[in-house]
Formats: C-alpha cells, structure tokens, sequence
C-alpha cells in the first residue's frame, strides 16, 4: 500500500516529515472537548498542570488529575489516555472515570488520572506528534517525545511507586488505512494489513503477566460492549491470543506507556469504535467499565 510521502524503502528525512507535518489540519478542539471538562471535576481531585506541550505552549497546557487528600499509606493508580490523540474514548473515558466513578475508590487508592497526554494528535486525530515520533513508543530516558517525558518526569518527582497503571486506547480502521502506512513510508519499510479486531481487547504485559488481572476487565467490559475473538491464526494484531481478549507486549522494551510505570498490575485497553454495533458513548463506557473492572478486582486480593 503506497504513500503520498517519500519513496518507498527509503526512510523519510526532515523535508518529508515537514511535508507530513504541512499536510496536518486541526480538526477539533483540545480547549473545548478536554480542558474545559476539568473545570466540573469533583472537589475530591486537584486538577494540576504539569507542562505544556513545546510546539504552542497556550494552545496545549497538559494536565494531571491527583486525588485529594492525598494518603501515603494508600497504594496508587495512574490512569493515562490520550497518549494517541485520535483515540477518542482514551482520552473521555479518563475523564469519565474521574468525573463519574473514581470517588467509589478513594478510600482504598490515591488515583492520578492524565487525560490527554498528546492534545497535539487529538486535535489533529494523529498518532504521531508534530516530529512524526509516536508518543507511545518514546516512553524511555531521554524520550523524543515531550508528551511521553514530561508525564514521566511528573510521576517521577511524585516519588510515589505505581501499583497498576490503566492505558487506554483504540484499535480503529484507520491504522491500516493511514497509521500504519504511514509508518511503513516513515520507516522506509514494508506495511503488513493487519486484521482489524473487531471489539475490546487489553495487552498484558509479557515480562510480568496478570492473567487473572485481565481477565476481570475483560469480564467487566463484556457487560458493556463485544469481545474481539481472534483471527483465523488465533492472533490479536499479530500476537497470540493468550485468553478470551487478551495479548501480551513487551511493554518497556517497545518505549509503550504502560510499561514506564513499573506497575504491577497493568493493562493497555483497546477499544474498536468503527465497530457497527458502537458509539462514541458505548466505548467511552467500555474504558471505564475496564478501569472499574481492575479496581474492583485488586479489592478482592
């Protein structure tokens, strides 16, 4: 599948990531659909700005949620979403966690909820950040990505250990129509179509597996939404099915946010919003029916 950009088999350099960048157009508003949310935020969370993204530092402030008061003896939980930008139900599914549901938990967890950590790609529905770097595999020292450094360096000087991390994500038609393409031609390689999974699934950690940890958020989401099955290799985006819903990633090895947090109970939610049956509401659900669903199983250990 070819590429306006570049020539195939050749990486890009910086003309052809500027004439990608030039191609970008803002499509929706961070200040209106993200920031202004934070203004109705129960009084149980301080709404923090850590940073700002460097490429419109007004334009892109980013912002962390703490639960308040904060109690030391409490394990902690760091929701993270928007680390894609144009994986929409990531972002207002944090957000309706926070808004709707996390202060059932605030007795038994200090929680840290980071909405968006890529406002750039949410408004311009991008994976990648201005630098065509995607954030979600620059979560490592010395990251080139300013949306993976700055949430890394705010956790850090927090100086509190993650006890289980919630990334959440989509998994949506145009990966294979744009994304990855776009990686392919970015990279100077070849672009396998992947098999589009349709319905929620969740990326385990390999290096640290919690197999009964996935499965209470799938069983969660099952109630709110479809479970993707696997394809006809018994695969998920080119990785074994491990059970119903769930693969397994080397999370810190591929730079992925969910494996800078050290957590010991992690999960990456994938939702499928091009799904037939869905909706914009039914997979915002589905990410805070997944954050419910861990939580609610770490109460029972």
């Amino acid at each position: 599948m070819s590429y306006p950009i570049g020539t195939p088999g050749t990486a890009w350099g910086e003309t052809e990531k500027q004439q990608w960048l030039t191609a970008q157009q803002i499509k929706r508003s961070y200040q209106q659909e993200v920031v202004s949310e934070l203004q109705s935020m129960p009084a149980h969370f301080e709404v923090i700005q850590y940073g700002a993204l460097p490429y419109d530092a007004a334009r892109y402030p980013l912002f962390i949620l703490k639960s308040h008061p904060w109690h030391a003896e409490l394990p902690t939980v760091l929701v993270t979403g928007g680390v894609h930008g144009y994986e929409t139900s990531g972002v207002h599914g944090a957000l309706a966690f926070a808004r709707l549901a996390a202060g059932e938990y605030l007795s038994h967890f200090n929680l840290l909820v980071a909405p968006c950590l890529s406002p750039w790609g949410y408004e311009t529905i991008n994976r990648w950040n201005p630098m065509a770097v995607d954030p979600n595999r620059s979560f490592y020292p010395n990251s080139p990505a300013p949306e993976a450094a700055l949430l890394m360096n705010t956790v850090q000087a927090l100086g509190v250990s993650i006890y289980a991390h919630f990334d959440l994500h989509e998994t949506t038609d145009t990966d294979n129509s744009e994304f990855r393409p776009a990686l392919a031609a970015r990279d100077g390689t070849v672009h396998d179509n992947w098999n589009i999974p349709d319905g929620f699934y969740v990326v385990d950690d390999s290096v640290n597996p919690q197999p009964a940890f996935q499965a209470a958020v799938i069983q969660a989401v099952e109630k709110v939404t479809h479970i993707a099955p696997a394809d006809e290799n018994g695969e998920i985006i080119g990785s074994p099915l491990e059970q119903k819903g769930v693969i397994n990633y080397a999370k810190a090895r591929l730079g992925l946010c969910g494996g800078f947090s050290q957590a010991n109970y992690v999960t990456t939610t994938e939702v499928y919003p091009d799904s037939a049956s869905a909706t914009p509401q039914n997979c915002i659900d589905a990410q805070v029916a997944a954050i419910r669903g861990g939580l609610d199983y770490l109460l029972n250990l």
